[in-house]
């Protein structure tokens, strides 16, 4: 396995889909393709936002073939691997490595809440099934299994895991792991209303949410974060801070999917269970929205 040096912002890529719920590979690579031109430096494909458990498996296969033939190797794209069972997540690690995916971003088996030995025996289990690096996601509040630092140091020994993306809304937990292990890992930021806390804690890359509807602030935010130019971040994150809430919210993927769509990129349709936002709610999201879109940092340029 080749040394991964990835660093910097993944955006977390929605999935699109159709009036109808069909899979829209091609506004979704539109969408890529805004990406790409902001400057971001990776993609990560079927995560949280990207509905993977809500994509049917040779869905998944074909939205991965697609979206690697259009990156044609620009940047790293990654995967998440959120499977029910460890075979299939297996199963699915195999095909994404035959679909020509970068590297895998992989989370805990869902629904059925493991314990340690059962956690890391299914990260371990997928790990032997290809030849790709891995990012580990712990996402203790939207999942149930906490990967606490000393199980990141028990996994140690296995080269594939080269990156974690840290979720668990405690900013400790970067300094926890560095203390107990080193530089081993490449830690990500997976919270976006944490982005600035966990840069300064030892983060090195973000995997982005509200990213996909606000890229031109989030490549300014990151910048500013990467030259530790701290003053004029904390200006550029307290502005971000309101849509970056979306990212901690349980309708995460209809905030980010309606912020997307008042900017002009894709559309709104999500998959039930998740149904579009719609009185109240809706228009709580909305003004926030409307109010970044006027106040913009990047509003000038």
């Amino acid at each position: 396995m080749a040394a991964v040096n990835w660093r910097g912002v993944f955006p977390a890529v929605p999935t699109q889909f159709r009036e109808d719920f069909s899979l829209d590979i091609e506004t979704t690579l539109k969408h890529v393709d805004v990406l790409l031109n902001a400057g971001v430096h990776g993609f990560v494909m079927l995560g949280t936002i990207g509905e993977n458990c809500s994509v049917e498996f040779h869905e998944k296969v074909e939205l991965l073939r697609a979206t690697v033939a259009h990156v044609a190797k620009r940047v790293p794209v990654l995967t998440g691997v959120a499977e029910y069972t460890t075979a299939l997540a297996c199963r699915f690690a195999e095909a994404a490595q035959d679909a020509g995916v970068d590297g895998l971003m992989v989370l805990p088996a869902m629904v059925y809440k493991s314990d340690r030995r059962e956690t890391i025996t299914h990260f371990r289990t997928v790990a032997k099934a290809t030849d790709l690096p891995i990012m580990i996601y712990n996402n203790p509040p939207a999942y149930g299994v906490d990967i606490t630092p000393d199980m990141f140091a028990e996994m140690m020994d296995e080269p594939k895991f080269v990156a974690i993306k840290e979720s668990s809304g405690d900013v400790r937990r970067f300094t926890d792991i560095v203390n107990l292990c080193g530089d081993r890992y490449i830690l990500f930021c997976g919270v976006d209303d944490l982005l600035l806390e966990s840069v300064a804690a030892g983060a090195v890359g973000w995997i982005g949410g509200l990213f996909n509807a606000f890229p031109e602030e989030g490549i300014l935010l990151w910048s500013l974060l990467e030259r530790g130019e701290f003053e004029k971040a904390r200006q550029v994150y307290r502005w971000f801070m309101p849509l970056l809430h979306f990212d901690s919210h349980p309708k995460l993927v209809q905030l980010i999917k309606l912020a997307m769509a008042l900017k002009g990129y894709g559309n709104e349709f999500t998959r039930p269970p998740r149904l579009t936002l719609e009185g109240e709610e809706r228009e709580w999201a909305v003004q926030i929205v409307k109010r970044a879109i006027e106040t913009s940092p990047c509003k000038s340029n």
